[in-house]
């Protein structure tokens, strides 16, 4: 038999576990709201973001003469608990609630509150020492805390792991790119042989592109730095003193060590959430990015007999059941998917964020858990594809020379001297009876071989500046 303790709440008694923080409210969430089951849990990140408001709500209630400070101390040293991940186990709620996330908010508040009461000697569900609401929630709504605590945590992860992951991949291709400035290969647009480039341009290209993605996302970032606590129920400040927005995120800025500010507009901070649709749109941006770069290292590694090869990747594991020997670019596949499952979340907040109704938008916490998960996975895809990938990509020298001397693409070269249609016809020409570009064009009488060396120069044209 399990022992179990009964709580009250607006409602009536309900039995819950002895070992238990959470209270009434959040065991009948529990059983009301099963979608989604623990793969669907709220997010860590976000439970751990909403500790620390509630902490700095506690300081700002005792700086400010509404809650006594043994009392809003022993709900801040709760509040910090919860924030540190001691009590993750006791936060059981899904995703798919109340779209105010009402019942996370209770469920923050239920187990702070007993927590609380343990630390001025108290028993769990005792709310005459530490209640929930009066006490824990004072001067704040869940339509308030919630959006607050989303921007902490977004803020949070992308600084610590994404941003980091980033950046780390950068420097690698950069690293790359430098290594291998001076080797020229054949381009490739639409699929099809192209002008030459350099294997260090080709890379470098895909390090631009990673850091104009960064930039767009820390931009992104900036706008969450508003968030939304003193707004309470409508955002109107309704219940909560005079100084309390400032009071609270200057403590939050002390808890987190990073920078807050009150929302201008405490309606629009509750009733839309188009700060952080902006974020998931730089996530997809990024997704974009690495796709883009995913699938051009799949293609350069093709092979390596029957496809490209002009890059080998690491061997990190066989690639077949069957087939011995057999190795498959395994990380660039499963930084792809990832990507694909960014644009999946970036979907579903879009459709999230349109759904604002007057003075409330109700799918926060689909919201919240679609950019922090989308941040988790780009973290740690880019994280495994820059350690197990990147950092080992090395060019097939031999592959790289062969198809740059079998360019007919080269031909373009001669263009500016023998005009396009002169030109065109030497590339057809080679094309039709196999021969290379330098046989044709001899062979065409329109130049001798000493202004073909001159003229079609492979380095030379990698290397054009003109804009």
């Amino acid at each position: 038999m399990v022992a179990v303790r009964v709580e009250r709440d607006s409602l009536g008694a309900v039995e819950i576990s002895s070992q238990r923080y959470w209270g009434a409210q959040t065991e009948r969430a529990r059983r009301h709201f099963p979608a989604g089951g623990s793969a669907w849990r709220m997010p860590a990140a976000l439970i751990h973001a909403l500790g620390q408001v509630k902490c700095a709500a506690a300081r700002a209630n005792v700086e400010l003469g509404v809650l006594p400070a043994a009392l809003g101390n022993a709900i801040a040293a709760a509040a910090l608990e919860v924030a540190g991940g001691r009590f993750d186990a006791h936060f059981p709620l899904c995703v798919f609630q109340s779209g105010s996330g009402t019942q996370t908010n209770m469920n923050a508040n239920e187990v702070i509150a007993n927590r609380a009461c343990e630390f001025l000697g108290g028993q769990r569900g005792d709310h005459r020492l530490v209640h929930p609401n009066d006490h824990v929630n004072r001067s704040k709504s869940s339509n308030d805390v919630i959006p607050s605590a989303m921007h902490v945590a977004v803020r949070a992860r992308a600084a610590n792991h994404l941003m980091p992951a980033l950046m780390g991949l950068g420097a690698t291709l950069r690293k790359s790119a430098h290594r291998h400035a001076d080797l020229v290969k054949i381009g490739r647009t639409h699929l099809q042989d192209a002008a030459p480039i350099t294997l260090g341009q080709e890379i470098g290209s895909w390090a631009t592109q990673l850091e104009q993605g960064q930039a767009r996302l820390a931009h992104a970032l900036l706008e969450l730095r508003h968030v939304a606590v003193g707004a309470t129920a409508v955002g109107t400040g309704l219940n909560a003193p005079a100084g309390f927005a400032a009071a609270c995120t200057f403590h939050l800025c002390a808890i987190t060590g990073d920078t807050f500010e009150p929302a201008a507009d405490g309606a629009a901070a509750l009733a839309a959430h188009e700060a952080l649709l902006a974020v998931s749109a730089a996530l997809r941006g990024l997704a974009a990015a690495l796709l883009k770069i995913a699938n051009d290292v799949r293609w350069l590694c093709s092979g390596p007999a029957g496809g490209i090869g002009e890059l080998r990747i690491p061997h990190n594991e066989p690639g077949s059941s069957i087939m011995p020997g057999k190795v498959n670019p395994t990380q660039c596949e499963a930084l792809a998917m990832v990507c694909m499952q960014v644009y999946g979340y970036d979907a579903a907040i879009a459709f999230g964020a349109s759904q604002g109704n007057f003075q409330l938008n109700t799918c926060k916490p689909l919201i919240a858990h679609g950019v922090l998960d989308a941040i988790a996975l780009l973290a740690d895809a880019i994280h495994g594809f820059d350690t197990h990938c990147a950092s080992g990509i090395e060019p097939v020298p031999a592959m790289i020379r062969d198809h740059l001397e079998r360019d007919l693409m080269l031909v373009t070269a001669l263009a500016p001297h023998l005009g396009y249609d002169a030109a065109a016809s030497i590339a057809q020409a080679a094309a039709d009876r196999g021969l290379s570009l330098r046989a044709a064009a001899l062979a065409s009488g329109l130049l001798d071989a000493a202004q073909f060396d001159a003229w079609v120069d492979p380095h030379a044209m990698a290397r054009a500046q003109a804009r």
